[in-house]
């Protein structure tokens, strides 16, 4: 059994089962003859009828899941209200989708040996999936993952985080319930030598994957000849703020773009550049804001932000801003520890540009102010690193807007919105070691099936 605790308390919450090897060996076993046998495959409107029902289930227990979310993932209740309408809503774009995820004809009269024939495509559905989650959002990611392979016909294994399996485990016995056959989709908890053999098996057909960077390419260097994947890991995503920017909107929007979740977000605001006039003031800013975020039991509605998930990663935030003060930045507000499980809000300005809060993902509650004597400069130095996500930029010009779009290295750039914002039809992707492929509900359904093209001699 793996236990699972509040990681604001370290309260035991709950616990579920874990499956060694031979149970996993017989799921992929099972899933590999499921996809191989096309009439044992569920019809479009079957599976259209399970997710529909399954997302009146979920409204049926929105608090009760919203709960769960707070209590194993220390999300703000709040915020967790928001997971769950949004994984609700997952549901019925995979729906949405399924309508969308078609073939297409290909013209073939273009030259005298097409003339004659008619060919058209089909999409199917690719084959076994695996999915391995991460703790932030552990509802809706699941949703992401196994219900886009659910909408197009491939069983999914799904392996939670370690720390937040009960959500994903209440996700797979609500498919049940709404009617889905177990041998479609399975709850695997499992150590991490299982979780490895799992999503290298030969069988596995689409490997998708949502945690560090340092796994994710690990396990992609390790996969089998001819499994597919997509990999989301994190960025250190930058905000260009210029001269010309509405403050009034501005400032809450970073709030809430860098302290939300405590900043455990994989866009999370984490570096912001602003002329060097306003740098300080937009610190001080921020700084009176973060001042006024309850941190507390996520379970508690009037919290802003909840704990870390885990001890030590107060332990390494704590140790990261110590050495960027050391380094020079001035801290501006937070920089403490209030237990062994919450750590302040943080903003820091000029931090050395060598520090690790400037070059790597924090993935805790610290923002980092930088004042910029050009505003290529600052997107000279936001391009810097090997990590490329979402950025943003403030400002009320368009041609700097137009100019940030087009030269900041990101996969979305946000005019006047912080970098986190996200909808979940959205293609939602990272560059460089940010990750691969793309995400977004829509995207994954298409990167879980494949184009088959007949061609006919009339």
């Amino acid at each position: 059994m793996l236990e699972v605790v509040n990681p604001y308390n370290l309260r035991k919450v709950g616990q579920v089962p874990t499956v060694n090897w031979d149970e996993v060996d017989q799921y992929l076993a099972t899933a590999t003859a499921l996809s191989k046998d096309r009439k044992a495959r569920l019809p479009d409107y079957q599976r259209i009828e399970i997710l529909k029902k399954a997302a009146v289930l979920m409204e049926g227990r929105f608090e009760e899941l919203a709960l769960l979310i707070a209590n194993e993932g220390g999300k703000p209740l709040g915020d967790a209200r928001v997971e769950v309408t949004r994984a609700i809503d997952g549901l019925g774009l995979c729906i949405k989708e399924l309508g969308n995820n078609a073939g297409r004809e290909i013209p073939m009269g273009l030259t005298a040996a097409g003339t004659g024939h008619l060919a058209f495509t089909q999409r199917e559905p690719i084959g076994p999936v695996v999915a391995v989650s991460a703790f932030n959002h552990p509802l809706n990611l699941i949703v992401h993952q196994a219900a886009p392979a659910i909408a197009v016909g491939c069983p999914v294994l799904v392996k939670p985080a370690e720390d937040t399996p009960l959500s994903c485990q209440a996700f797979v016995e609500i498919m049940y319930e709404a009617g889905l056959p177990e041998d479609w989709c399975r709850f695997v908890a499992c150590d991490i030598p299982t979780t490895e053999k799992m999503v290298t098996d030969s069988r596995v057909a689409f490997f998708s994957f949502i945690g560090s960077a340092r796994v994710g390419w690990m396990l992609r260097s390790k996969l089998a000849p001819g499994t597919r994947c997509a990999l989301e890991h994190g960025g250190v995503a930058p905000v260009i703020v210029e001269e010309s920017a509405d403050w009034s909107t501005m400032v809450p929007s970073l709030l809430k773009g860098g302290f939300y979740h405590s900043g455990q977000v994989c866009v999370s605001v984490q570096r912001v550049f602003a002329p060097k006039a306003q740098a300080q003031e937009l610190a001080n800013q921020l700084a009176a804001g973060a001042k006024k975020l309850k941190v507390g039991d996520a379970s508690h509605e009037d919290v802003d932000c909840g704990p870390l998930i885990r001890p030590h990663e107060v332990d390494r935030i704590e140790a990261w801003v110590n050495e960027a003060v050391e380094e020079g930045a001035t801290l501006v507000c937070g920089g403490k520890r209030l237990g062994n499980t919450t750590y302040t809000p943080t903003v820091l300005l000029n931090p050395a540009v060598t520090s690790k809060v400037s070059t790597l993902e924090v993935f805790g509650p610290v923002v980092c102010v930088y004042g910029y004597d050009s505003i290529d400069d600052a997107i000279e130095q936001a391009n810097s690193l090997p990590f490329a996500f979402q950025a943003s930029v403030f400002t009320k010009n368009l041609d700097v807007a137009m100019a940030a779009i087009h030269d900041l290295d990101a996969s979305a750039v946000m005019v006047n919105q912080h970098t986190a914002f996200r909808v979940d039809w959205m293609p939602f992707e990272g560059r460089k070691q940010s990750g691969y492929n793309v995400g977004g509900i829509g995207y994954t359904m298409h990167d879980m099936t494949e184009e088959k093209m007949a061609v006919i001699n009339l």
